[in-house]
Order: structure tokens, then sequence, then C-alpha cells
């Protein structure tokens, strides 16, 4: 009789190499955090909407004008009324109707509001008037 030798392999146990793991998430974590835009801080809290045409405005010294989503008026960071706008904007067309107005508003404030501002800029001969994008 014969005697056969069984040997016995025994299994290895499965294990999850955690390191690469690891590894993986510190360079995606390293690239989210380098490529995240940072918003800027507005002091009226107004969201512009984005226009992909517009160019670079080069103003020396505008009129800023601004309505935020509450449709609340700002005279260069100043709240007015609608009358005390018409009233600032008769003044600046007696000194100088070459001024530059620049109009910010939020991209969720109504048309009305901002064509009521252009309106009143108009009426008083000021022309040169822009609008603020992202």
């Amino acid at each position: 009789m014969e005697k056969t030798l069984v040997i016995k392999k025994r299994k290895r146990r499965l294990e999850v190499n955690i390191i690469p793991l690891v590894d993986v998430l510190t360079v995606l974590l390293f690239f989210f955090l380098v490529t995240m835009q940072f918003r800027n801080m507005n002091t009226l809290n107004i969201t512009v909407p984005k226009i992909e045409t517009a160019g670079q405005n080069e103003f020396t010294e505008p009129i800023i004008i601004a309505v935020d989503e509450t449709d609340q008026i700002f005279l260069n960071n100043e709240p007015v009324t609608e009358e005390e706008l018409a009233t600032a904007m008769a003044i600046a067309s007696e000194v100088n109707k070459e001024v530059t107005i620049l109009m910010v508003a939020d991209e969720n404030t109504a048309l009305k509001n901002v064509t009521m501002v252009m309106d009143l800029c108009r009426k008083n001969g000021l022309e040169r008037l822009r609008l603020q994008s992202r």
C-alpha cells in the first residue's frame, strides 16, 4: 500500500491596502483646493450676471449706481431714493455730461428698475452708461 502525501496549502487572507487609497484621496483634495474659485466679497452683496462678450472697461472716476435684489438703489455705495437719484443725475449733468455712469445690478433685480435708472440718466443727458458684469 502506498501512502500518498497530501500537502495542504494555506489560503491567504484577503487584505485591502489602505495606503494607496489615502495617497489618491490626498492628491484629489489638493487638486480641488488649488482649482477652487473664491468669490469676491461685495459690500452690497450683489451677484452680477456674467457677460461673456464684455470687454475690459477703463473708468477714471465713474458714478456708480447699484440696484440690489430688494430693489434698493445705491449711489456711490450710499442708499438713495428715486427722487434723490434724479436730483443727483441732474446735478451731475450740469457739471459734466461726459461723466461715465457704471450700473451694477443684481442678476435677480427686475428689469424695470434697471431701465428706470437708465432712463433717469438719459433724460439728464448722461449717455455714457456701462453695465457691470462678472
